[in-house]
């Protein structure tokens, strides 16, 4: 599986730490940007990712920046996109069995690479578990 992978620039040094991982873990990434630690504007790499994963382009997505809620609410803005913003463990396992989200975002100035690197492993490990969360999740979109 290809993972897409976003950040700004408070989340450029981690993302770039994550990209090493999940390559040594055997996944092929596509990396949005970021390219530096220079001021930037997260729209403009999170729509990218989130046109990408709706494309099928890439199987899910990965997001950065400071606080992560940034990326969440730019990412949320497209429909099919179910991004959850995840800081530990257990809000990892449960961003994925829950809400089935296809893209996770974390908050970059809030969590070491350790714990960015179990969240990532932790996500990509759950499986959604369907039932009355498929129910909850067909509502978050309006009918078309």
């Amino acid at each position: 599986m290809t993972i897409g992978i976003c950040a700004d620039h408070a989340g450029f040094p981690l993302k770039e730490e994550l990209v090493a991982y999940l390559r040594k873990k055997g996944y092929g990434v596509r990396d949005f940007g970021t390219f530096s630690t220079d001021s930037m504007d997260y729209p403009d790499v999170a729509h990218p990712l989130a046109e990408a994963v709706l494309a099928g382009e890439v199987g899910c997505g990965i997001a950065l920046c400071g606080t992560g809620n940034g990326m969440a609410m730019s990412l949320n803005h497209h429909a099919g996109i179910r991004a959850g913003l995840a800081w530990n463990k257990a809000i990892a396992e449960l961003v994925k069995a829950h809400n089935n989200a296809n893209v996770l975002v974390m908050p970059a100035r809030f969590i070491s690479p350790a714990m960015a690197r179990l969240i990532v492993r932790t996500w990509l490990g759950t499986a959604f578990e369907g039932g009355r969360h498929q129910r909850r999740i067909d509502k978050i979109e309006p009918a078309r």
